[in-house]
């Protein structure tokens, strides 16, 4: 061998160019369960977020109103027993019942101010006093926050108004340490933290439940699917939920569609291999005994076998492309089609069409043309020159029929069903391979269709009535 020889190119051994399909593993867009979890938590987070949120605000501002309704309860305390004495100054005719009034610095204080007069403040104040804004009048209750302590931020409540017996204003003042409304509301709000990471922590888990739960039965597909492979059943035959009962159904569909295609193919070998054995034998034994007549036997057998190959090619054809999808035809089309064809060869015949123009069948066109191409065929051949051709005379909704009328002898009854068999021909005068019937039979049975035969009450000859299933939408 020559070194200049090009070697062999070898597949790398790190494995370049190699796809994961051509690896085995399949492509895919990630986890259900983990999509569902996101999806899930995301909700949760937001709900408990705003619910959170709103319910904050909803229960700081109760803290608040009770906080400033206790306030305000004081402060009515003061002014319906606060009197003015004969000496023009203000007291109380009954002490008030807080005991935090009696201890100095205790956070909760009052004072009571008029212009011209001293102050009349609480024990709790001590030496200090609260500034008032005395330069207008408050008929109604005013409340705000004061930093007068800097040290204790005060939340005030207070009013103007006019005693009995005096001409004065007095401005009754209430005030408590602000940090006593802040520990109720950090309080509240604790437990609202905690209920709602628990809340949370609960929806979480109950999602991941949900999850595991709902996805389920796709596990117990899987593993159906898995026992089918290792016990050789051939069906998905466990009960299931009714969102996934839908997807086994088409799972079993498709085993069934594919064990019948098979089931086909190995059948089809099988007749083939049988079509041909019987023939093949003839050949070997002329030829082993040096029959004088050897070439007549060849081309005899050779006939016969091309008839079986037809045949059979016919029906492959028609199987496979079926297993395609949703066929579709016009039949109108077709017909019109054939018909051109078919007018050519049969020029002395006069060919009719009638019926709908729009009806669609689900069967390869191809296949369709075939079909018609042998029926219309047979009527031009065998008639006496006038063909007949209906499209959808009965308008099922679920199916279509064809039917092909000639005004020739027809076949007697007890020769129809015979008729269909592959090789059998009433008229042996005429050309022909006896194969045309059989292979509209066998192709129209493929896509769930049949094919009968009458007798012709317009024409008198035979009438053949194709029925095929109507195309979804048509």
């Amino acid at each position: 061998m020559s070194d200049s020889q090009p070697k062999p190119a070898r597949p790398s051994e790190e494995g370049e160019g190699v796809t994961p399909s051509s690896k085995g593993v399949m492509k895919h867009t990630g986890s259900l369960s983990t999509r569902m979890m996101l999806i899930a938590s995301a909700w949760i987070a937001i709900l408990l977020l705003g619910g959170g949120i709103a319910l904050d605000k909803t229960l700081t501002g109760l803290v608040t109103r009770n906080f400033d309704s206790q306030l305000e309860n004081l402060l009515n305390g003061m002014i319906s027993s606060a009197e003015v004495g004969s000496d023009g100054e203000v007291f109380l005719n009954r002490p008030l019942g807080d005991q935090r009034l009696l201890e100095p610095n205790s956070g909760l204080y009052w004072q009571i101010r008029g212009k011209g007069h001293e102050d009349f403040p609480s024990r709790s104040l001590w030496d200090r006093t609260l500034d008032v804004r005395a330069g207008h009048l408050d008929k109604d209750v005013h409340a705000y926050v004061s930093d007068q302590f800097p040290e204790e931020p005060l939340r005030v409540m207070e009013r103007s108004i006019k005693l009995p017996g005096s001409e004065t204003v007095w401005w009754f003042t209430v005030a408590e340490r602000h940090k006593n409304l802040d520990d109720q509301v950090g309080r509240v709000r604790r437990i609202l933290l905690r209920s709602f990471a628990v809340l949370g922590a609960g929806l979480l888990v109950m999602a991941m439940l949900q999850t595991w739960l709902g996805l389920s039965p796709l596990r117990g597909v899987r593993l159906a699917i898995q026992r089918m492979r290792s016990s050789g059943a051939n069906r998905v035959t466990e009960p299931l939920p009714l969102e996934v009962q839908p997807l086994v159904e088409e799972l079993n569909g498709l085993l069934a569609h594919t064990e019948r295609q098979a089931e086909e193919a190995r059948t089809h070998a099988g007749n083939l291999a049988h079509a041909l054995k019987t023939p093949l034998t003839v050949v070997m034994n002329a030829a082993t005994a040096k029959s004088p007549d050897l070439a007549d036997i060849v081309i005899r057998e050779a006939a016969v076998m091309r008839r079986q190959v037809d045949h059979h090619l016919a029906r492959a054809r028609a199987v496979g492309r079926r297993g395609v999808g949703q066929a579709r035809a016009n039949v109108g089309e077709s017909v019109e089609a054939v018909l051109r064809a078919v007018t050519v060869l049969y020029e002395k015949t006069r060919f009719d069409l009638d019926g709908s123009r729009d009806a669609r069948v689900a069967i390869e066109r191809q296949d369709l043309d075939e079909i018609l191409g042998n029926l219309i065929e047979n009527a031009a051949k065998y008639g006496g020159g006038s063909v007949f051709v209906t499209i959808d005379p009965t308008a099922e909704p679920d199916w279509c029929e064809i039917w092909v009328e000639d005004d020739g002898m027809g076949i007697p009854e007890a020769e129809r069903e015979r008729i269909f068999d592959r090789g059998a021909r009433l008229d042996t005068g005429k050309p022909g391979t006896g194969l045309g019937l059989a292979i509209v039979r066998d192709v129209a049975e493929i896509y769930g269709g049949s094919v009968t035969l009458e007798e012709s009450e317009d024409l008198g000859g035979l009438l053949v009535k194709l029925r095929l299933p109507r195309a979804r939408g048509a």
